[in-house]
């Protein structure tokens, strides 16, 4: 726990003594739950509250009269009514206000006052402690200042007075003399009800369950050291009470003890806020959960997915980039676009000829939800600059929505860019079409799990992928030619493929068997420089093709094992996949598929009998069997659903499970890289 803030000068008066200012939560832990046993004691601590509030604020609004002059008066007071069965502790109280009187001045004798309190509340709940000390103050406190207003017209309070001394402080040149004092001392007693305000506003929060609302644990384990600062302030402003009717001179500093509860009061309503905010979070979550049992109506969903109780708003129509009422879902089927602010251009232009066509029949729509947990004024120009680029409807609502849990829990959003189809009745017909969309484009329409279902099975997926790495890929796959794609980290490897992929495609058997091979080194340019974007595309694809064949919970077919063994040789020196038009044939590891280019002269009289493919794929098995290469495949976790375990791709084993940690310098994936 962290240190406690020196505040103002009083230390320097504790010469050889202690200073309260000094100590640390974890000193004054240390100290206070010796005293603490367990709260067994009950009592109607709210309807005491409620009495001790009742008392200090209408104090404090005399005090301020007869001190500073004012007129105010105590009619606009709310008038809190406790339960008409409270009998307070009396004698409990009379107990703590006798051990608080009469004392010194002094931040140690405050101290041990306020450990000896703790001591006989030791059975007390932390709040009720509190609310005990500061109803001892408030009885002396409440009285004096009753006193002193009905004084003059009753003969019974002014003989009171007298032994209270309340006609001593009244005096004009005494109150001149300690009126700064006074209103310390009542500043102080505002600050401190505050504060109590605050721990009680957390205890009834605690009922809450603290595994929805996290907060809570962080804002309760504070709460015995602010007791603690609550009934130490009590004891110096009895002392400083006591020395101003005696009119003494020497009196306790308590604008220290002022700050430090401002701070506390500044922490405990932060800590309040967030807690308040989990819960409508959490309240918002199970509302959800249960509307997406059983939806009838995407309005309502819409609704219970972004706005918090009854602050619906307008969308804003990316086309016109006008504000309209979201009544235009009503009875749509639509595609939830959910990001964070961190996208590219790249991301938005996916979805683009997707928006194209399904604005036509008018049946889908496409609605961007922002996903931010904090807005601040870059955030929402960063958001005004994303939203002028995006055809669609847009979510403009500067608040955390109401649905952000469900979403991460529910669809499994953290952060990457994810697409939720939603029928007309709200009912979720894919979880995240974000990754079939980016392989197949407009061919997954209608973005259902059925179709994500059915390309995930097709072996024709690297066609999809391939198109967007060079223009010629399209003619080579209506051609039916056999296409390499290739590449790595290693460029002496690429050199040293491109050689032998080359010398196959020329070699006499080869052209006599009429099959055609055309490579493509995946990130290279036509003049052979580097292309970062279209290797980023590239992977991108891959994994997105992955993710999509993982989140079905499907059984592993030939398919998944292929797209998984291509992934794993993403970091590697080298890789290549061989395809007939945009069927896969098979992928290697650069080591393995090297190789078999260099033992071209051992099989390729083979072709004419068995032919290219499968002569080509029996010698790749067989050099893989001499070969000792590891496999792994790395997920970014942002991607959503992560499997459990998974088979190894090469041999019938479960792969075994790492962490590890990256980072390329850069902010959002500008560049396409994970």
């Amino acid at each position: 726990m962290s240190s406690l803030v020196r505040l103002g000068s009083s230390q320097q008066t504790n010469k050889g003594g202690l200073s309260l200012f000094t100590l640390s939560d974890h000193e004054i832990l240390n100290q206070i739950y010796t005293t603490h046993v367990h709260d067994d004691e009950k009592f109607d601590v709210e309807s005491l509250f409620i009495i001790v509030e009742n008392i200090l604020k209408r104090a404090t609004v005399v005090v301020d009269n007869i001190v500073l002059g004012t007129q105010a008066t105590v009619e606009h007071l709310e008038e809190k009514i406790p339960k008409a069965s409270f009998s307070p502790p009396i004698c409990t109280l009379k107990n703590i206000s006798c051990e608080m009187q009469c004392k010194a001045p002094g931040e140690e004798i405050a101290h041990k006052t306020a450990l000896s309190i703790l001591s006989k509340l030791s059975n007390y709940s932390w709040d009720a402690k509190a609310v005990l000390t500061l109803a001892a103050f408030a009885l002396d406190y409440g009285e004096f200042w009753l006193l002193a207003q009905i004084q003059s017209s009753d003969q019974l309070a002014k003989s009171v007075g007298t032994l209270k001394r309340v006609p001593i402080l009244l005096k004009r040149p005494t109150l001149q003399k300690h009126k700064q004092a006074l209103i310390e001392l009542n500043n102080v007693i505002k600050a401190t009800l505050e504060v109590i305000e605050c721990i009680f506003e957390l205890e009834k929060l605690s009922n809450h369950d603290i595994k929805d609302v996290p907060a809570l644990s962080t804002g309760m384990e504070h709460i015995p050291v602010d007791v603690y600062w609550a009934i130490v302030t009590v004891v110096a402003s009895t002392t400083q009470l006591c020395c101003l009717i005696n009119d003494e001179e020497k009196k306790p500093e308590l604008s220290p003890f002022s700050q430090k509860l401002n701070i506390i009061v500044t922490k405990l309503k932060r800590h309040i806020t967030i807690i308040r905010q989990q819960i409508e979070e959490t309240e918002a979550y199970w509302k959800l959960v249960k509307v997406f049992r059983t939806p009838t109506e995407i309005m309502e969903v819409f609704k219970g997915l972004i706005y918090t109780k009854d602050s619906v708003q307008p969308l804003i129509d990316g086309s016109t980039k006008k504000p309209v009422n979201i009544d235009v879902l009503k009875k749509k089927n639509v595609l939830l676009f959910i990001s964070s602010l961190d996208i590219t251009e790249e991301d938005i232009s996916i979805l683009r000829p997707i928006h194209d066509t399904i604005k036509k029949e008018d049946q889908y729509k496409i609605v961007w939800i922002p996903i931010v947990e904090q807005w601040t004024e870059d955030l929402q120009r960063k958001f005004e600059i994303l939203r002028s680029k995006m055809p669609w409807y847009v979510v403009q609502y500067y608040s955390p929505i109401a649905g952000i849990r469900f979403i991460k829990e529910k669809w499994h959003f953290k952060g990457k860019p994810t697409v939720v189809v939603l029928n007309h009745q709200g009912k979720v017909e894919c979880e995240n079409a974000m990754h079939m969309i980016r392989v197949w484009g407009i061919k997954a329409y209608p973005f259902t799990s059925t179709v994500e279902e059915t390309l995930s099975t097709s072996k024709e997926w690297i066609g999809s992928i391939g198109t967007g790495v060079h223009p010629s890929v399209e003619n080579w796959i209506k051609d039916q030619k056999y296409i390499f794609f290739y590449g790595g980290k290693d460029n002496e490897w690429i050199q040293q493929f491109t050689k032998r992929a080359t010398a196959l495609a020329n070699d006499p058997v080869i052209k006599e068997a009429r099959i055609s091979i055309e490579l493509l080194c995946v990130g290279k340019g036509t003049k052979g420089e580097d292309n970062v974007g279209v290797l980023g595309r590239f992977w991108t694809g891959i994994e997105s093709l992955f993710i999509s064949k993982t989140q079905r919970k499907t059984e592993t077919d030939a398919v998944s094992l292929e797209i998984q063994k291509l992934l794993s040789y993403k970091n590697e020196s080298g890789w290549a996949v061989l395809s007939k038009g945009s069927t896969v044939v098979l992928s290697g590891h650069g080591t393995t598929i090297l190789k078999v280019l260099e033992d071209l002269d051992k099989w390729k009289e083979l072709v004419r009998e068995k032919g290219f493919e499968v002569i080509f794929r029996e010698y790749h098995n067989k050099v893989l069997h001499t070969a000792h290469i590891c496999c792994r495949i790395d997920i970014p976790n942002t991607s959503g659903k992560i499997p459990e375990n998974m088979k190894c791709p090469d041999c019938p084993r479960i792969m075994e499970t790492y962490i590890s940690f990256k980072c390329c310098h850069i902010d959002g994936t500008a560049n396409g890289l994970h």
